[in-house]
């Protein structure tokens, strides 16, 4: 079998595969055009963050079995183009998770001591002690948003300089977070508490400028402010007004919203801190990452099964096409509880019935964890590993199997326990293969889980649907499908209308002004 290394990769993972017997081709700067031409003679495709695999480059492949990505990052692959073609696209969640928690602290100790500046001065032949007066980390607060591994490692090293180290994660259980010695907060508590505050999360659509000019206006005058992750966590626009107007006393950037970051404003000034992408850049992390994803290539390859595979289970190839539909709807059923949840996640219970029952069901279980994890974790979650994140953070997870027939042949019934609530939804397959959620708590509704929708609480009254309707026409978004559920007449109701497009929380404000709607929140799926 042949492999195609398309970008540079470190020689002990080249040495793994050679010993394999493996044909290895290095062959990296290809362009779009030349990958596409030649990918149809490989059997795997291994790349870091310099190759982009577009769909067209997955539909030109005769014989991919496997993507692999040295490193944790999936943005320059097109998962859904290879799970279309049964193609398993896999990363590297812990290859790179000790040196990007060093880089971090290094940043953090680098804005404390003003170590770049000083260096750049004495450089220069001056000799300035006073201009480089810094400030010390003992009792001092660090604020970490996202508390995964990279996260854990940088509060663990955090409290070895005798700092507090307060975090926000909802996905994190307390007794977790007590176990680290670090205090479970909520976002604004964080940003009000914080001297340090650093992020550890992926990019997604909840956590984009999660650092923004609002939560800027509640931290502490003199806040430091780090990013290690992934550029456009923090908006870089107000970071560069909050270094103005003295409110943040210094920056650290590794990533940035464009890159490379030519003539960013943030960089003129003094107390800005900037590195190249350099999170992952170490022997060891260079090394560690191409070890995994060889070993896990091998394995692929050779049938010795399958890791961190971040868009397909392994499911025997009989049962493939009687599950995939049913992993499919509990995958989108997972993250649908986690943005209606909204709080921090303690238990979850999965009820299965009908003739899904006669299968092994474990598959069907691991999306939906995923699922649920995927809007805090992102590319850290796969199907391998998300059993183990959801233990480690400290959510318990059961299933059953009832013999009991509900209202649909084959039913997953999937109920999330948060501190204050439970929430419970239910989702099936009708006879053409559609999913649809059929159930939210005592609510029977008809959802395709795809795309945008707004979950709307409101009261059984007449005009609900006018003044939904009313207030999206006037802001040119249009309504795909609407659905309803009551308890009873005149009750408490849901409205859940899918959508067109991406929708506002000034719209959504806009629609909860009504007293008889509740409250109204988008979820995208």
């Amino acid at each position: 079998m042949k492999i195609l290394v398309s970008d540079p990769l470190s020689k002990a993972g080249i040495d793994i595969l050679n010993k394999e017997k493996f044909t290895v081709d290095e062959k990296s700067k290809l362009s779009p055009q030349e990958l596409k031409k030649i990918i149809k003679d490989y059997d795997a495709l291994i790349i870091r963050s310099g190759t982009k695999v577009t769909a067209e480059i997955i539909n030109a492949s005769k014989k991919l079995k496997v993507i692999g990505r040295a490193g944790v990052g999936l943005d320059n692959v097109d998962c859904e183009a290879a799970s279309k073609k049964g193609i398993i696209v896999m990363n590297t969640p812990g290859g790179n998770t000790i040196s990007a928690a060093e880089h971090t602290m290094s940043l953090i100790l680098s804005l404390s001591r003003n170590i770049p500046q000083a260096n750049a001065s004495i450089k220069r032949g001056e000799w300035d002690r006073k201009k480089f007066m810094g400030v010390e980390l003992y009792e001092k607060t660090l604020g970490t948003v996202g508390l995964g591994r990279i996260g854990t490692e940088v509060a663990k090293r955090a409290l070895s300089f005798g700092m507090k180290v307060i975090a926000y994660d909802p996905f994190l259980s307390i007794e977790r977070a007590k176990q680290l010695d670090i205090d479970l907060v909520s976002l604004k508590e964080l940003f009000a508490s914080s001297d340090y505050i650093t992020v550890h999360t992926p990019l997604t659509d909840e956590t984009r400028h999660i650092i923004s000019d609002k939560q800027i206006k509640q931290m502490k005058k003199g806040v430091r402010i780090i990013n290690v992750a992934r550029g456009g966590i923090v908006d870089e626009a107000a970071l560069l007004k909050g270094i103005e107007s003295g409110k943040i006393g210094g920056v650290a950037l590794d990533v940035y919203e464009t890159k490379p970051p030519a003539n960013n404003p943030l960089l003129k000034y003094d107390n800005v801190i900037g590195t190249p992408h350099l999170g992952a850049s170490t022997q060891e992390a260079q090394v560690n990452v191409a070890v995994d994803i060889a070993k896990q290539i091998a394995d692929t390859l050779l049938g010795r099964g399958v890791k961190n595979a971040v868009n397909i289970p392994y499911i025997d190839p009989e049962l493939q096409k009687t599950l995939q539909p049913y992993i499919n709807l509990s995958e989108k059923m997972g993250v649908l509880q986690a943005q209606l949840a909204e709080c921090r996640i303690k238990e979850v219970n999965i009820v299965y019935s009908g003739e899904i029952t006669n299968y092994d069901l474990t598959p069907i279980t691991v999306a939906f964890i995923k699922g649920l994890l995927t809007p805090a974790v992102g590319e850290m979650v796969n199907y391998i590993n998300a059993s183990v994140i959801a233990s480690e953070r400290g959510i318990k997870v059961t299933e059953a199997k009832t013999s009991n027939i509900e209202e649909f042949a084959n039913l997953i019934c999937a109920t999330v326990k948060t501190k204050d609530k439970k929430l419970e939804i239910s989702g099936a397959l009708f006879a053409n293969g559609e999913p649809r959620i059929v159930k939210v708590d005592n609510f029977y509704i008809d959802i395709e889980p795809k795309g945008y929708m707004i979950f709307a609480s409101n009261k059984d009254v007449p005009g609900i649907v006018g003044k939904i309707g009313s207030i999206l026409g006037k802001n040119n978004i249009n309504i795909a499908a609407m659905t309803f559920g009551r308890e009873k007449q005149g009750g408490k109701a849901v409205s859940v209308c899918s959508v067109d497009a991406l929708v506002s929380e000034k719209v959504l404000k806009e629609i909860t002004k009504s007293k008889t709607i509740y409250s109204a929140k988008l979820i995208k799926l």
